[in-house]
C-alpha cells in the first residue's frame, strides 16, 4: 500500500480512573485475549502498510512490552517493519510530548525519509476493523487534503468527550467542534485520517513555528476552511474505551455472539501470545455466558462476565456481570457484581464488590503472599 502508519498511543485519560495509573489506555486489555493497539495495528497490517510508527508517552512500559516483538502482526520485515517512538531528550528539546502535533513533529525524520505518498493517523484507543485501502480510495476519489473518518452514533449517546462533525451533501466536512459542552451533531470524529505526507510535514512545520502542538484543534479545525476536509462515514462497529463505562460496555459486547464472530473472522484481529495452558475448570464450577482466557482457573459460579489470563477464582464465590484483568486472585466466598477489576489485585477471602447501578474498579493493594 502507499500509505505508512503513524499510531498515537501516548494519551492518558483521568475518566479511567485507577486503570490508567500503571498502564497507557491503549495497552487496555480487551475481549478476553486483545490490548486495544491490537486493533489498529491489525487494521494497517490487513491493510498492507509495511511502515508503522507507534507514538508512546504516558506510562509506555507495559505497552511497549506489548510491542517489543513485532512478528504478531506480521511486522517483523526487511522492508519498513514496526517503529515504536518514545519521547527523548535531545540537545534542543527536553519537553515531553505537548500534544498530538508535537509528537509527530518530535519524529517528523521519520516521515521524512519515508518514500510512501499518503499518511495514516489512527488512535490507538479504539476498537475496530477498517480496511484503509477504502478511505485511501475514497481521499484519492474526492481529490482531499485530509480525510477524517466519521461515525454516526445513537441518538441520546453522550459525544461531549468527541470531536463533533457536519457535513454538507459532498461529504466535505463544514464544521468540526472539539469536545462541545452542546453538540448540534450525533456525528463524531472516530480518530482515523488520511492526509498526503508532504502536506502533513509541512503543516507540523508551520505548528511548531506558532508553538501549537494539538493536531485536531491547531491542525483539523483550523484549516477546516482552507483545506478540502472530507469525512467518510463508517458502518462498522467501533467503541472507544477512554472512559470506565465505554471500556466496560465494549468489552462486555465481546459477550455477544456476531461480535465475537466479527472480530474473529477474516481478516482477524492479532495480538501477542502467551504460553499459557488452558483454563481449567474444576469440581464446583459453573460457568455461563463468559469469556475465560488461558491459565486461568475456576472453582466457582461465572455468569456474564469476562476473566483475562491467569485469573484464580475460590470456592463459592460468584462473579456476575464484571471484568477481571490479568493475574487476579479471588479467595473464597467472594461476591463480585458490576465490577472491574485490576490486574495482579488480590481480594481476601469473605469479601463483597458491587458497583451498584454503576460500575465499581477494584483496586486493592492485598499481599498476596504473607510470611
Amino acid at each position: 500500500m502507499k500509505a505508512l502508519g503513524i499510531i498515537l498511543a501516548g494519551g492518558n485519560n483521568s475518566k479511567m480512573q485507577e486503570l490508567s495509573n500503571k498502564r497507557a489506555i491503549a495497552a487496555m486489555p480487551i475481549g478476553g485475549s486483545y490490548r486495544c493497539i491490537d486493533f489498529a495495528l491489525s487494521n494497517m497490517s490487513n491493510s498492507h502498510i509495511q511502515k508503522v510508527a507507534v507514538l508512546t508517552q504516558y506510562n509506555a512500559r507495559s505497552l511497549n512490552e506489548h510491542l517489543s516483538s513485532s512478528k504478531w502482526w506480521d511486522f517483523g520485515r526487511k522492508q519498513g517493519g514496526l517503529y515504536v517512538f518514545n519521547p527523548t531528550v535531545t540537545s534542543d528539546n527536553a519537553w515531553w510530548y505537548r500534544g498530538t502535533a508535537d509528537a509527530m513533529y518530535r519524529n517528523i525524520d521519520f516521515l521524512k525519509r519515508s518514500h510512501e505518498p499518503y499518511v495514516i493517523i489512527a488512535a490507538g484507543d479504539c476498537v475496530y476493523k477498517m480496511d484503509y485501502n477504502r478511505i485511501l480510495e475514497y481521499h484519492i476519489e474526492k481529490k482531499a487534503d485530509i480525510t477524517i473518518v466519521c461515525k454516526d452514533m445513537p441518538v441520546g449517546e453522550d459525544v461531549s468527550r468527541f470531536g463533533v462533525v457536519r457535513m454538507n451533501e459532498d461529504s466535505r466536512i463544514v464544521e468540526f467542534e472539539e469536545k462541545p459542552m452542546v453538540a448540534q451533531s450525533n456525528t463524531i470524529s472516530a480518530g482515523i485520517y488520511i492526509i498526503r505526507r508532504r502536506q502533513l510535514i509541512e503543516m507540523l512545520e508551520r505548528c511548531a513555528e506558532e508553538n501549537r502542538h494539538d493536531f485536531v484543534t491547531d491542525i483539523l479545525i483550523r484549516y477546516k476552511n482552507m483545506k478540502r476536509i472530507y469525512g467518510y462515514k463508517m458502518e462498522e462497529y467501533w467503541s472507544n474505551i477512554a472512559t470506565v463505562e465505554s471500556y466496560y460496555r465494549t468489552n462486555m459486547d465481546f459477550l455477544r455472539p456476531e461480535v465475537r464472530k466479527y472480530f474473529s473472522n477474516e481478516p482477524k484481529i492479532y495480538s501477542k501470545v502467551d504460553d499459557l495452558p488452558p483454563a481449567k475448570y474444576n469440581v464446583g464450577s459453573e460457568v455461563h455466558n463468559s469469556l475465560i482466557s488461558s491459565g486461568c482457573i475456576i472453582n466457582s459460579k461465572v455468569e456474564n462476565s469476562i476473566l483475562f489470563k491467569k485469573a484464580f477464582v475460590g470456592k463459592n464465590c460468584v462473579i456476575k456481570n464484571s471484568i477481571i484483568l490479568n493475574d487476579v486472585y479471588i479467595g473464597d466466598n467472594t461476591h463480585i457484581e458490576n465490577c472491574i477489576v485490576e490486574s495482579r489485585d488480590t481480594l481476601r477471602a469473605n469479601t463483597y464488590f458491587s458497583g451498584g447501578d454503576g460500575i465499581k474498579v477494584v483496586y486493592e493493594h492485598n499481599e498476596r503472599y504473607v510470611i
